[in-house]
């Protein structure tokens, strides 16, 4: 049986097309010219680039109802919060943002439109994409504590059969807006718990929040597994956005230019702004995890062409 010459040329130019594949792999990446500012970077307030969660209880001591702006930049803004037993967060929601939660301590009630109501507690991590009405509520005898996120400057809206809160220099007006709750895809989930999946031995965590304009994934794992450390490589940096994270469980060490070595653990806040070299890494002899947040799909890392050994 012949085989046509067609298919023959074909076959040989899907091969040459597969070994020019492999060969771009193989291939070490140029390297390029990147922007990095002679000045020294300067956290501008509220950021600093280590925020310990003891030192925000301590200034909140003696209160169960506070809270405290940790991150406040271009991109997104993050608060802790404190709530008293029973206090609530009435219905609301965004236009055209997402929010989501760390619950560090006590127990919130969540009704989000479309899900069964469920109560989150420690290690809840919570989320609600844009046009869907949601509402919160302290359960049990104890303060909430949470961590809340959302991109900055983002506005709230409220239904009609609720009334807004009085804000100076602002009216509230009916309005409509083709209202559609966007719904949960990609890996974004209404809940889920970090204690509970890192019952599972083979858990490596995973994202978060994925959404066009930000980008939130648990980093879980143990300094056991990691290379010995380089103390000449400086890390990396984002051109484009600041990257913080939340300390979920363990601790976590950072190099940070311009600042030093910073030793985080649970509840603690990093934040390194742009143009900043920074090097996370699992510290200590049990698991760590971080929840990284920034604003891109998928940001990129600058890392030095060449590191010395």
């Amino acid at each position: 049986m012949k085989i046509p010459k067609i298919a023959i040329a074909g076959g040989a130019a899907l091969t040459l097309i597969c070994c020019w594949a492999v060969a771009q792999q193989k291939t070490a990446e140029e390297a390029s010219w990147a922007p990095k500012p002679l000045t020294k970077t300067v956290w501008q307030a509220p950021m600093k680039p280590h925020t310990k969660l003891a030192d925000v209880l301590a200034a909140h001591k003696g209160k169960s109802s506070w809270r405290q702006v940790i991150v406040d930049d271009d991109h997104l803004k993050a608060e802790y919060i404190s709530m008293s037993p029973g206090e609530k967060v009435g219905r609301r929601f965004h236009p055209d943002t997402r929010e989501w939660w760390v619950v560090m301590a006590g127990e919130l009630r969540f009704e989000i439109e479309g899900q069964e109501p469920f109560t989150a507690v420690k290690g809840s991590l919570v989320q609600v994409p844009m046009q869907t009405i949601y509402s919160m509520e302290v359960v049990g005898d104890k303060p909430a504590l949470r961590f809340e996120v959302n991109i900055a400057k983002a506005h709230t809206l409220y239904p009609k059969s609720v009334e807004p809160p009085k804000v100076p220099g602002l009216e509230w007006i009916p309005v409509t807006l083709n209202r559609k709750p966007m719904g949960y895809n990609l890996t974004n989930k209404p809940h889920i718990n970090y204690y509970e999946l890192t019952k599972d031995p083979a858990y490596k965590g995973g994202r978060f929040i994925h959404d066009d304009r930000a980008v939130s994934n648990i980093i879980y794992g143990s300094e056991k597994n990691l290379p010995p450390v380089n103390p000449k490589a400086r890390g990396h940096f984002h051109p484009e956005c600041a990257e913080f994270w939340i300390i979920l469980g363990g601790e976590i060490s950072y190099k940070m230019e311009y600042f030093g070595d910073i030793i985080a653990t649970e509840g603690d806040v990093v934040y390194a702004p742009p143009y900043t070299f920074h090097a996370p890494r699992f510290h200590g002899d049990k698991p760590s995890c971080r929840l990284a947040m920034n604003g891109y799909t998928n940001i990129a890392h600058l890392f030095d062409a060449v590191v010395p050994h």
